[in-house]
């Protein structure tokens, strides 16, 4: 199968390091495409929960797939998120056609377009950093229960379940803190004249226009989803956007493999627990 043409790609919310990612089904949609620009809007690599003793070779496979995209000459923008913040003091490093920032502006069909992670918005990151760390060991816990949960139901034939989107969708508090993150971010982006805000963050994938509060204009506001639970990629093609969501049948859609090239060897090079720890380190 040939890979498909897309203008812009834009994943966020990986969590690469945690039981909840899904490097397998990233992986096979990465290698499905051919992107004239990637936008990696934040937590690529979660460094709040890195460990040496969790770092698969899938996971690493992710990030060789990402530099392959460098070494074809491919724009690839790194936007920090909360879970990577670490790396915000390394901002505007940029090594060929790859470029670490905290946010971008681009101009997109004429259209401009701001696009940042979002956690500046969420009122726990900014006072209770700590709560927010432990939230996220909870929720990867429960990510991880839930996993062994739908294995299960697999083997009985029944279909799967989502334990945190039940959770959502039982506390009105949840859906009201998405709604805010939403109308903040739409807010901001009219004040300051952008047609376009691209976050992620809130793990759930969205396109849609919003109003100003300020009845001032209004903005199309899109998330990317995340790859823990959605699977979910904001695709930009034929001056239209769309979420892409990827299937469980897609892994069985034979794709075209050019892994045997020169970069075949980035995992020899790429010492992904050294250069966390030294992350890590810094930060301390």
């Amino acid at each position: 199968m040939a890979k498909r043409e897309v203008d812009i790609v834009v994943i966020s919310d990986v969590h690469l390091g945690t039981y909840g990612c899904h490097p397998k089904e990233l992986l096979k949609y990465l290698k499905s495409i051919k992107p004239k620009m990637l936008i990696l809007n934040g937590d690529i690599i979660d460094i709040w929960q890195f460990s040496k003793s969790y770092w698969p070779e899938t996971h690493t496979k992710i990030l060789r797939r990402i530099l392959k995209f460098v070494t074809e000459g491919i724009p690839v923008y790194y936007l920090t998120g909360n879970h990577d913040e670490m790396l915000r003091k390394f901002a505007d490093f940029n090594l060929g056609t790859f470029q670490l920032l905290n946010k971008l502006v681009l101009n997109v069909d004429g259209k401009k377009a701001w696009i940042f992670h979002g956690d500046v918005f969420d009122v726990t990151m900014q006072h209770s950093k700590w709560l927010a760390k432990l939230g996220a060991v909870g929720y990867d816990t429960l990510i991880l229960i839930n996993s062994f949960v739908n294995w299960c139901l697999t083997k009985l034939g029944r279909p799967k379940m989502s334990f945190s989107q039940k959770v959502k969708s039982k506390f009105k508090d949840a859906v009201k803190f998405i709604n805010q993150f939403e109308q903040t971010a739409a807010d901001l982006a009219v004040d300051k004249g952008y047609d376009y805000v691209i976050c992620g963050h809130i793990h759930h994938a969205e396109i849609r226009t919003i109003n100003s509060t300020k009845g001032n204009g209004s903005v199309l506001y899109l998330n990317s989803g995340d790859w823990v639970e959605s699977l979910t990629a904001l695709e930009y093609n034929n001056k239209e956007w769309r979420i892409h969501q990827f299937k469980p049948e897609d892994l069985d859609t034979e794709i075209e493999d050019d892994d045997k090239t020169d970069a075949e060897d980035l995992d020899a090079k790429l010492d992904v627990n050294l250069l966390l720890e030294r992350f890590k380190q810094e930060n301390h």
